[in-house]
């Protein structure tokens, strides 16, 4: 009878019995709520794509969908250890400097480059949360932002969430044009260009070594900001994963954006975003406002993973394991999906990019692989602007190689249909 009363279902009145409570919320659902559509005017830009990024998918289908570690790979067993030895620390619960646990920051720094100095390094909840502040500290509402066409769907969002105008810079296997990245700069007067140089997503692309500079030198002589997405920087298969453009910057002009969540586990919601002179100062003060601090359990089982030798073991079985789902899909596709067109094998990351014949839609594509029980990302959505081809973005991270195989059939029967009513 207690559950009932804590529910609110029943009362009990003393010398009276006990009733069954009259309905009074239930008029309250029932209220007219229209008015908050007039206090809040204008709808905002909506996450529905990143959304349907981070959705768990249905039980039973093959994700070749997801930006994620599947638990096989995660680095769960090490973090349980990580974080027990954390809590052993009283003080771990008391609240920390806003910048972050200052060794964790000096470890960041020092992957980053020996002469990156940790007061550059600011600890966030994640890459995410670090691009959207990033954009909030270095633009104002209606500023114009430059992208890799296509690029990560999550930077959009954010983007357009700051009130920022995206303008596409088209991109190649090799990476941005660098070309195309100077006469944009000098047209627009953008102050901000993000890219991800290394292993992007959705495509797999890295920037060539013959353009690395060139694209430095194009930012630079627009006196703008690169923000710098490594969101790979622990992915490259067999450690192969090309130096940051941070590392060759030496005024400045490079943001740099690192996280652990990819390489360790989705819960691992920490990253750094590394800055120097006022923009650092800028990021900062947006970093307050935003969080606070970040939780200090997590920062120090972060810490007590990275310091261990069991982080370097991880490392190498995820990246063997990737390299392994990485091959098999391409296999299968090639031999049952003939109908795409890959793009170059990536040397790191998650996903492949594959290109829809003429007149097949990737929505539709998608739609009829999820009535058959595989999960893939239209294309369409990882572009600031509108394409010319129609994509597919198949992530092979999340699926042991028998899975990739059967769900490369599947898409192989589907774009040689045609007919995907």
């Amino acid at each position: 009878m207690a559950p009932l009363i804590a529910e609110g279902l029943i009362e009990a009145l003393p010398g009276h019995g006990t009733f069954v409570r009259k309905r009074a919320c239930a008029a309250a659902v029932s209220e007219d709520v229209a008015w908050q559509s007039v206090v809040l005017g204008a709808g905002r830009p909506t996450a529905e794509a990143l959304d349907y990024l981070i959705a768990l998918p249905p039980a039973g289908t093959i994700a070749l969908s997801s930006g994620y570690l599947p638990p096989e790979l995660q680095a769960s067993t090490q973090l349980s250890t990580a974080m027990g030895r954390a809590l052993r620390r009283n003080a771990v619960w008391d609240r920390g400097p806003l910048e972050g646990l200052e060794t964790l920051r000096a470890w960041f720094a020092q992957s980053l480059h020996p002469s990156i100095a940790t007061s550059d390094v600011l600890i966030c909840p994640g890459s995410q949360p670090a691009i959207a502040t990033t954009f909030r500290a270095l633009t104002s509402p209606g500023d114009a932002v430059l992208m890799e066409s296509p690029t990560y769907i999550g930077a959009m969002t954010a983007a357009q969430a700051a009130g920022l105008r995206i303008i596409p810079v088209p991109t190649d296997e090799h990476g941005v044009r660098p070309d195309l990245l100077r006469d944009i700069l000098r047209i627009s007067h953008a102050k901000v260009f993000y890219c991800q140089p290394a292993h992007c997503n959705p495509t797999g692309a890295s920037l060539s070594d013959e353009r690395r500079a060139a694209v430095l030198e194009a930012v630079a002589e627009a006196g703008a900001f690169l923000i710098e997405d490594d969101w790979a920087r622990d992915l490259g298969f067999e450690g192969i994963t090309p130096a940051p453009l941070a590392t060759n910057d030496p005024d400045g002009h490079v943001i740099y954006i690192r996280s652990l969540t990819k390489a360790a586990a989705p819960g691992l919601r920490i990253g750094a975003v590394v800055a120097r002179g006022p923009a650092r100062v800028r990021l900062r003060a947006a970093r307050s406002i935003d969080d606070f601090y970040i939780a200090g359990p997590l920062q120090e089982a972060a810490l007590e993973l990275l310091s261990s030798a069991a982080w370097s073991r991880h490392l190498r079985a995820m990246r063997a394991a990737l390299l392994e789902r990485r091959d098999a899909l391409l296999a299968a596709l090639t031999s049952h999906a003939r109908a795409l067109t890959l793009t170059p094998p990536p040397r790191g990351g998650f996903h492949l990019w594959a290109r829809l014949p003429a007149q097949i839609s990737d929505v539709d594509v998608a739609r009829a692989a999820s009535r058959a029980g595989v999960v893939v990302s239209p294309g369409r959505y990882w572009f600031p602007a509108e394409s010319s081809s129609s994509y597919l973005r198949l992530t092979f991270a999340a699926a042991p190689p028998e899975q990739l195989r059967r769900a490369a059939k599947l898409l192989g029967a589907i774009t040689e249909k045609r007919d995907l009513s």
